[in-house]
């Protein structure tokens, strides 16, 4: 629909719906020359039953009757006619300027550059939409939807679209975001889960900041198990800190023996926390004490994480 809004806001579009407004006006100029004729025959009827009336004999009240009830209903019908002749002055649309005019079809340009500014917002697409639609019939064809989208100004656009299939709906969450999550539901809590892939930039289908409830229920959909404590140890796997504490070094010094010096590591994704297998862990360790015999922990390479 958006792409609609934009070509129908194209300089041929504004131009014709310039020209529709210019007719519209031309059309109320002529509703109002019609009632503003009506209005004087409905004066002239006032006239007419006033000098009726006053030349009565007012001792033949049957007639007198008869004729004030003619020149009330003649008032009456003046003030129905004044009253729709000041409606039609109110909905009456104003001539455009050229200057105005010009304005108009300049926004051809802005248009497109506005509708994808990162600031605009959902509020101001919506006040742009409300101003150049001016009605959408929607009908249900067999497996698809047929729109017609009715613009000020006169013209119309057909679409059509495939109906949703039962049970699915347009938002589908990103597939590289699914396969985040889960692989770090074997890692991490459903609320360090949704800091570690919002500092990613990922966002939900709706565009959401992500929160551990909706972690949780993307987990919960696709049958992911939630993150258990103990699990990581069970399957022999130590953090960064657990190494730094078996060598007696600092966390970074751990990081960089992962960077430089053959600690074998994995990382789910970028910002996610290191993952050492107890292997790979004995292995280095082994390899140090080959290269270096002082570098033994207590004497003993196997380390024991159970």
């Amino acid at each position: 629909m958006a792409e609609q809004v934009q070509r129908c806001a194209q300089a041929l579009g504004l131009d014709a719906a310039l020209q529709a407004i210019d007719k519209l006006q031309g059309v109320e100029d002529e509703r109002l020359a019609q009632r503003r004729l009506a209005l004087q025959r409905a004066s002239y009827e006032v006239s007419r039953a006033q000098r009726q009336y006053d030349a009565v004999d007012p001792a033949n009240r049957l007639v007198a009757g008869s004729l004030e009830k003619r020149w009330n209903d003649a008032l009456a019908a003046q003030s129905r006619l004044e009253d729709e002749i000041a409606e039609l002055m109110r909905q009456r649309p104003e001539a455009l300027s050229e200057e105005t005019k010009q304005t108009v079809l300049a926004l051809a340009q802005d248009l497109p550059r506005l509708w994808d500014h990162p600031e605009t917002t959902p509020d101001i697409k919506k006040r742009i939409m409300r101003t150049v639609l001016k009605e959408i019939v929607v009908t249900s064809e067999g497996d698809s939807v047929r729109f017609i989208v009715h613009w000020h100004g006169g013209d119309h656009t057909e679409l059509r679209l495939k109906r949703m299939l039962t049970g699915r709906h347009g938002h589908v969450t990103n597939a590289e975001t699914i396969e985040l999550i889960t692989s770090l539901a074997r890692l991490q809590s459903d609320a360090r889960i949704a800091a570690t892939i919002n500092r990613l930039g990922h966002r939900t289908a709706h565009g959401q900041a992500w929160t551990a409830a909706r972690v949780c229920s993307i987990r919960n959909g696709r049958g992911i198990l939630a993150y258990r404590e103990g699990e990581r140890q069970e399957r022999g796997e130590l953090t960064v800190d657990e190494a730094a504490a078996v060598l007696n070094v600092t966390h970074t010094t751990v990081l960089r023996l992962i960077a430089q010096q053959g600690l074998v590591a994995k990382q789910a994704c970028r910002n996610a926390p290191w993952t050492i297998r107890g292997a790979d862990f004995d292995e280095f360790l082994a390899t140090r004490a080959e290269k270096n015999p002082s570098t033994r922990i207590s004497g003993q390479l196997t380390l024991d994480i159970q």
